[in-house]
């Protein structure tokens, strides 16, 4: 993408700040969002209600980045945490908020967001895994490895709500970018 993905915008909106208003307008409460290349650069465009985590060792991958967040809610009472990732601007509030109502299962929930069956993103931890995850969670397989046939883990359909296509290059950025209407 020619930079980090949290400062790629879209519409003129950063995603990073795009992915806190779909976690806010899902429910989402607090708001963590873990930072690693660019931090100096991402953390003063974050909103008041947007707790920055700095993972100091990002650059291992996304497993860094896990481990990070979950260590910074060890304090908070959540019982459950919803993980989602930055460059998936198609994932908007109502799908981040069908997953977001499992956590009043309890501590225990393992859910994931599934696109026609398809496992994808977000995924909503419960707090009793959060050990587990984080033991996991190395190099770029975030929690894959431990969700993977996991027998509590459930897939939420979300299909209908959202588009689960990441943008990895300017290329599937631009499948997302409003498209100008045509006049005669």
């Amino acid at each position: 993408m020619g930079g980090p993905k949290a400062l790629v915008e879209l519409a003129g909106r950063p995603l990073v700040l795009r992915a806190l208003d779909a976690l806010r307008e899902g429910g989402c409460a607090p708001l963590v969002v873990v930072l690693g290349a660019a931090a100096d650069r991402v953390a003063p465009l974050l909103p008041p209600d947007a707790l920055p985590m700095i993972a100091p060792d990002w650059a291992e991958g996304m497993g860094a980045s896990l481990r990070a967040g979950l260590a910074s809610l060890r304090d908070v009472s959540a019982p459950a945490a919803l993980v989602h990732l930055v460059d998936l601007p198609g994932v908007g509030a109502p799908a981040i908020a069908r997953l977001a109502a499992c956590a009043d299962e309890g501590p225990d929930v393992l859910a994931r967001a599934a696109y026609h069956a398809r496992p994808g993103h977000p995924v909503l931890l419960g707090r009793a895994h959060w050990p587990a995850v984080a033991a996991a969670a190395r190099g770029d397989a975030g929690a894959r490895d431990y969700l993977s046939g996991h027998p509590a883990l459930r897939l939420v359909e979300c299909g209908d709500l959202a588009d689960p296509r990441d943008v990895d290059t300017p290329e599937a950025l631009r499948a997302f970018s409003p498209h100008p209407s045509s006049e005669s």
